[in-house]
């Protein structure tokens, strides 16, 4: 069989990742391209440095205005927001309009990490900041940098990979008492179960990193969730003689 030749790219990302496998036309050198993941890291740390306690919300951009799922994730970030919190969103549609629909309607900053796809990615109209990001890999360290916690809504493959991404990095002690709580136990519930019973029992993970993880359908649980691990880093930056950090 001919070898596939290569095609031009679609995204940016495409284009980092495909061009080294020969799959895909290069549009730019190295220097272009570590000078655009400059740029977007450049955009991101100007754009949020003076966010505040933020928590990112995570899930589905399939689920509709006015399904059930909606209007929980429009409640629980309004409840959030109304803490004192921002609402960090990846700016698409569904649950992550939701959320940050749920920031507007508390009056708090709602922001809008949207990301570059050949499909299915649209900004949603509910984004006091909305930001556009060429790569994945920039887009994710905003979640994480200048988030508090990290509340999982029902989602697909992305929400998995996000959720799985601040598990990774508390587990591994990259971030500190930052909260992950799962809404919806019918939902994720089988999935914990999983973790519990092979990732555990196979003696995969510890016996306690699954604790990391707080399954619930409560909203103020959520709300004293990513409340308390407010708390707990600012006790945690007190002790370390700080206030603030730079950037």
């Amino acid at each position: 069989m001919p070898p596939h030749q290569p095609h031009a790219p679609q995204t940016p990302d495409e284009e980092l990742l495909g061009t080294k496998r020969r799959a895909v036309l290069p549009t730019r050198t190295e220097e272009e391209r570590i000078a655009r993941i400059s740029d977007e890291l450049r955009m991101g740390f100007d754009a949020l440095r003076d966010l505040g306690p933020a928590v990112s919300f995570f899930g589905s951009a399939r689920v509709p205005d006015g399904h059930p799922e909606y209007e929980r994730a429009r409640e629980i970030a309004r409840r959030v927001a109304g803490e004192g919190f921002a609402v960090i969103t990846g700016g698409g549609p569904g649950l992550m309009e939701a959320a940050n629909r749920g920031a507007w309607d508390a009056g708090s900053v709602s922001v809008g990490l949207n990301i570059e796809l050949p499909h299915e990615q649209a900004p949603n109209p509910y984004q006091d900041l909305e930001l556009t990001f060429e790569y994945f890999f920039t887009r994710k360290l905003m979640f994480v940098r200048y988030a508090t916690a990290f509340v999982a809504l029902p989602g697909g493959f992305g929400t998995l990979d996000e959720l799985f991404e601040a598990l990774v990095l508390e587990q591994v002690d990259k971030i500190r008492d930052f909260p992950i709580v799962l809404v919806g136990t019918a939902f994720w519930s089988g999935m914990v179960e999983w973790v519990r019973e092979r990732l555990v029992g196979d003696a995969l993970i510890a016996a306690h990193d699954p604790d990391l993880l707080r399954i619930t359908d409560d909203p103020d649980e959520v709300v004293e969730a990513v409340c308390r691990g407010r708390e707990l880093q600012e006790d945690h930056r007190r002790q370390d003689g700080g206030g603030t950090t730079s950037g």
